[in-house]
This record gives structure tokens, C-alpha cells and sequence, in this order.
């Protein structure tokens, strides 16, 4: 008998992934979180929704062997088994707020592994392992306008959000001549109160020149809370258009 959804999650544990976790827990659907801790909070809000909760605990730096668990566990799942298949690659990490020449090697290494090497090998990994599944299959990368556009002393995060865009918009195009390709999009999610946002407007001025610019966002309340923003990502990713524009903004 099918059942209604897999999703898989990283960084679900906290911030807008838990949100998002949190949202996805509905009765029938599985869903998979994949975050360097578990949260306790989750199993029983997955008990109460009826539905179906595996928590990995895994660092995302060293991602082969993530990629290689979840093709592993996706191989023994059948062709048939869901409706829908979703990966959701949503961890980042933001590096020192300092210019690039005074950025630590392993700070720097540790960014780009989470926010752009991970994501491409667990999408490799997904899209393999589902290859002859039936179900529609989608990708959603969680991506950032600073992707879009530069800031100083952050040439790593925006580096790895610019990566996960084009390497979005490259998947689209490999997808699109495949007979049940995925439908992929890289969204950006708006500008939400989470601890990376806490750390920008807490961060010393003479190293980043747009804290004053983070700060006011907090005392303009301009800033979404974590369970609207995963409510406004979810929302998006059910759109009968989902896919047809593989790098997008919530705010479009």
C-alpha cells in the first residue's frame, strides 16, 4: 500500500529545519532528519502526529559516508512504496564574520563542506538510489540572498548559497531530459530570527560593516519567525509550478 510522503531533512534540529520538521510530521507521511543532534521534542510530536520519525545524527563536513546511509536506506525501500519522495537540503553554516584574508582554513573548509558539498552528495546520492521510483521525486535546496548578492566577511556563506543556485539550475537541466526527472528549486526563504541572525547583528562592526544593517532588521521587527518561514518554504514546495524555476524567493 502506498504511503503518502517521504521527506528527507537536514538540519532539522533546530532553527526553521525544526520548524519545518515539526510541519512535515502529519499522519502517514516519513520523515528523515539528518542534523549533528537529535531533538528529544521531535519523537514526541512525531508519536502525537501519527506519523513516521528517523533522526540521524551525522556531521555534514564529512558527507560521502551521509550520501552513502541514505542511498543505502533509500535502495531498501522499494520502487513503489511512496507517493512522493523529498529531499531537503536546509543545514548551513556561517563562517567567522571576517574578511577572507583573516578567515581560519578549517572555519572556511568546515562552511563550504556543510553549505555546498553536502548538498550536492546527498542529492547525487538521492537522486541514484530513486532513479526507478515512481512517485514524483523533487529536491528543494534552501538557499539565501546572499547568494545573490555580496556582503563582506561572509565570501564563504555567500559562496555556498551563489554554489547551491548554479549547481541547482545545472540539475534542473540534467533532470529535465530524464522521463521522471525531479522537479528541483533552490529558494530563497526571506530573512528569519534564527541564531545566524543573532550572531550577524551581535557581531563586531570593524569586521562586518553590515551589523548595523542586521540589527535594525531586528528593531524594525522585520525578521519571520522560524515557523512562519517553514510554513511560507512548505507552502512553495506543493506549488503545481514547483520546479519550473529552479532559483526562487518566498517573496516572488
Amino acid at each position: 500500500m502506498t504511503q503518502a510522503n517521504l521527506y528527507i531533512l537536514t538540519g532539522g534540529s533546530r532553527g526553521m529545519g525544526l520548524a519545518i520538521a515539526e510541519q512535515l510530521l502529519q499522519p502517514g507521511n516519513t520523515v528523515i532528519t539528518i542534523s549533528r543532534r537529535t531533538n528529544t521534542l521531535l519523537e514526541a510530536h512525531a508519536t502525537s502526529a501519527r506519523a513516521t520519525l528517523e533522526q540521524w545524527s551525522h556531521d555534514l563536513t564529512t558527507s560521502i559516508p551521509v550520501g552513502q546511509h541514505l542511498a543505502h536506506w533509500l535502495q531498501h525501500q522499494g520502487h513503489s512504496d511512496f507517493a512522493s519522495a523529498t529531499l531537503i537540503n536546509n543545514a548551513g553554516t556561517l563562517a567567522q564574520l571576517v574578511p577572507l584574508s583573516q578567515a581560519d582554513p578549517l572555519d572556511l573548509a568546515h562552511a563550504l563542506r556543510v553549505g555546498l558539498e553536502a548538498p550536492m552528495q546527498l542529492t547525487a546520492a538521492f537522486l541514484r538510489a530513486t532513479a526507478e521510483w515512481k512517485g514524483v521525486r523533487r529536491v528543494l535546496n534552501i538557499s539565501s540572498g546572499l547568494g545573490r548578492r555580496a556582503m563582506a566577511s561572509q565570501a564563504a556563506y555567500c559562496a555556498a548559497k551563489a554554489g547551491l543556485d548554479h549547481f541547482t539550475r545545472c540539475l534542473a537541466l540534467d533532470e529535465s531530459l530524464k522521463p521522471n526527472g525531479a522537479k528541483v528549486c533552490s529558494l530563497a526563504p526571506g530573512v528569519i530570527d534564527t541564531d545566524m541572525q543573532v550572531a550577524l547583528r551581535g557581531a563586531d562592526a570593524k569586521h562586518f560593516p553590515d551589523q548595523a544593517n542586521f540589527a535594525s532588521l531586528k528593531s524594525g521587527d522585520k525578521l519571520s519567525s522560524p515557523a512562519d518561514a517553514a510554513k511560507q518554504v512548505l507552502a512553495y514546495l506543493e506549488r503545481a509550478d514547483f520546479g519550473s524555476n529552479p532559483v526562487a524567493d518566498v517573496r516572488d
